[in-house]
């Protein structure tokens, strides 16, 4: 039996998946989803190749995290000047913008190279309920609990 490798050409099948963030605990959401972005859960995957799927991430902003994280967790940015490091933690992060804490959680488990970009470019999150991608029919991806 001969073994089925994609290849960058041929096209692989994509399917839009939808996530309710509204309770999820951050981590557990983020490892699910970078997963569903690699393509990780089809055995059709491959390293070199982006075989994910699409992932809609709603109610980004009723995200949770576990234990003094909301405090005690800290996002740093830095300008690239001389004393440009910015800190801020979840709790003041998720004030001003909620959908970058999922896109950090997802990003920093995804590879660190061209191919880690592109599939984070097929993850989309939104604050509210609503989206603009209910023409492509996302199925629900349950993502609580363990797998």
């Amino acid at each position: 039996m001969k073994t089925l490798i994609p290849r960058g050409a041929v096209a692989p099948e994509r399917k839009w998946y939808v996530v309710d963030a509204a309770g999820q605990v951050l981590g557990r959401m983020a490892t699910k989803i970078a997963t569903v972005l690699m393509g990780k859960h089809k055995p059709t995957f491959v390293p070199n190749v982006d075989v994910g799927d699409f992932v809609v991430v709603v109610n980004s902003d009723k995200v949770r995290v576990t234990g003094k994280k909301d405090d005690q967790k800290i996002y740093y940015r830095h300008s690239g000047y001389m004393g440009g490091l910015k800190a801020r933690t979840f709790r003041e992060q998720m004030g001003r913008d909620s959908s970058k804490v999922i896109q950090m959680a997802v990003r920093n488990m995804l590879p660190k190279n061209i191919l880690g970009r592109k599939r984070l470019s097929k993850l989309k999150i939104y604050a509210g309920e609503h989206h603009p991608h209910e023409a492509q029919n996302p199925q629900p991806l349950a993502v609580g609990g363990r797998w």
